[in-house]
């Protein structure tokens, strides 16, 4: 089979959080391209209703809010209805009300990064794992950060939740490749998205972090999304539990 093959997934459906603009859009976009069905969920029904008109027949749009687990259920279910199953999930949904020290966020900031960030994946996960049983095996991918690997400046609780989110990638790998079902992290950089503006349109933020890249630019989504449907596709079958970051050499 010639490699670019193995990159195709026809006859799959992905679930896509956070999913109606910037990374989760361009993950959506390009497992569309490959050939999946694409669930593409966030809050808004209108934003989903745009990005799933964009790609077509192949996507269903369903608002869902990522911290609760009723509204996950409801998402789950819908898939199955329209596809008949969940063969990749991916966890892009996140949340960060706060920017500043540790000492100031509030309890219901953390709450709220905590339940968005690290407990919906862990919910979305577990309502999908027997319906990938079924289908012989699936593929999880968690969107973390690079403050998950090394905590962030003023993204105190949002680096925590983050580095949270890698380790239960690493668990959900461990206990669940006996079921044919991967699980692997992309930490992204400084990408130019919506969430990250408060970043990248600080000048004398946005210079520091450019010094300190081998590749000194912002990243763009298209490059996570590459990463992406390498990480959804069989190109990685053998790839889990993996940490895979997009963030032109900033860990190095």
């Amino acid at each position: 089979m010639p490699i670019q093959d193995h990159f195709r997934l026809e006859g799959k459906t992905a679930i896509i959080t956070g999913a109606s603009k910037g990374i989760g859009a361009a993950i959506a976009h390009a497992l569309a391209d490959a050939g999946a069905n694409v669930v593409v969920s966030s809050r808004k029904q209108e934003a989903v209703d745009a990005v799933a008109a964009e790609i077509g027949d192949q996507a269903l749009a369903v608002a869902a809010n990522a911290g609760s687990t009723e509204d996950l259920q409801q998402l789950a279910g819908r898939a199955v209805d329209k596809f008949g199953g969940i063969d990749i999930v991916v966890n892009n949904a996140a949340a960060n009300p706060v920017f500043g020290p540790v000492e100031d966020t509030e309890a219901w900031a953390y709450d709220k990064i905590m339940e968005v960030n690290v407990k919906g994946p862990f919910e979305l996960c577990k309502l999908a794992l027997p319906i990938m049983k079924e289908r012989g095996g699936g593929a999880i991918l968690n969107i973390s950060s690079v403050g998950g690997l090394s905590p962030e400046h003023q993204l105190g609780i949002y680096s925590v939740s983050k580095a949270a989110l890698i380790s239960l990638t690493k668990v959900m790998a461990r206990e669940w490749g006996q079921h044919g079902v991967r699980a692997n992290a992309i930490c992204p950089g400084l990408i130019k998205t919506k969430f990250s503006q408060a970043l990248w349109s600080n000048e004398k933020i946005l210079k520091y972090t450019l010094a300190q890249l081998p590749l000194p630019r912002i990243g763009t989504v298209e490059e996570v999304a590459g990463l992406a449907l390498f990480l959804a596709s069989p190109a990685s079958a053998y790839c889990t539990g993996g940490v895979y970051t997009a963030d032109g050499g900033y860990t190095i």
